[in-house]
């Protein structure tokens, strides 16, 4: 089996749900427009129909056939990005994460500014920050994504087009092409990806 990447969005119940998803489903749409192997989808273990509970979802691209179709939690995520950006403190954001990862995080702070609320940096390979909020205010709720539900607002729409394209970005994983042709909006992805900022460690 190969390598298998694991990405994991973290946000904030209800209100960020559908954008969480959006920034998993482009990031793994784009990824198959690129013959890759992919996965998407949500965390049971989580409840996201209560407002403001940290919720995740999850997204796997591998360049061979993904064997564990069945594991329903990323273990060992290379690529976390925050759509709510509070989660940095008193959540442990970066579990499992083993080494040369990249943290995205919606905020207008810088990369420094957001690192001092991250306990314990050794996971992180490089940080990531971009002003998702600024570039496309709308938050997009649209209760009709849910499980089987249709996706009525257009995927790609909103904040989570910006947030997948700084992950294209920082690390790499499709290239913004690809995730421009998979978004509905293709202008924040390619604005998320250009005005990201991100710090090495």
């Amino acid at each position: 089996m190969g390598k298998v990447q694991e990405i994991t969005v973290w946000a904030s119940g209800v209100v960020q749900d559908k954008e969480a998803r959006d920034v998993a489903q482009c990031l793994a749409a784009a990824a198959a427009k690129e013959g890759k192997f992919i996965q998407a989808f949500d965390n049971y273990v989580d409840l996201p129909d209560r407002v403001n509970v940290p919720v995740r979802k999850y997204a796997r691209i591998s360049d061979s056939e993904i064997e564990e179709k069945y594991l329903y939690e990323n273990y060992n995520p290379e690529i976390v990005v925050l759509v709510e950006p509070t989660l940095v403190k008193g959540v442990d954001v970066l579990q499992g994460m083993k080494g040369d990862g990249c943290l995205i995080v919606n905020t207008s702070r810088s990369p420094e500014e957001i690192l001092k609320f991250i306990p314990d940096k050794k996971p992180l390979k490089k940080i990531a920050c971009v002003d998702a909020m600024g570039i496309c205010p709308k938050v997009v709720i649209d209760f009709s994504g849910s499980e089987g539900g249709v996706e009525a607002a257009g995927v790609g729409v909103g904040i989570g087009a910006v947030l997948a394209g700084a992950a294209a970005k920082v690390s790499g994983c499709v290239t913004i092409d690809s995730l421009m042709s998979e978004v509905g909006n293709p202008e924040a992805a390619k604005r998320g990806f250009d005005e990201v900022t991100i710090k090495e460690l």
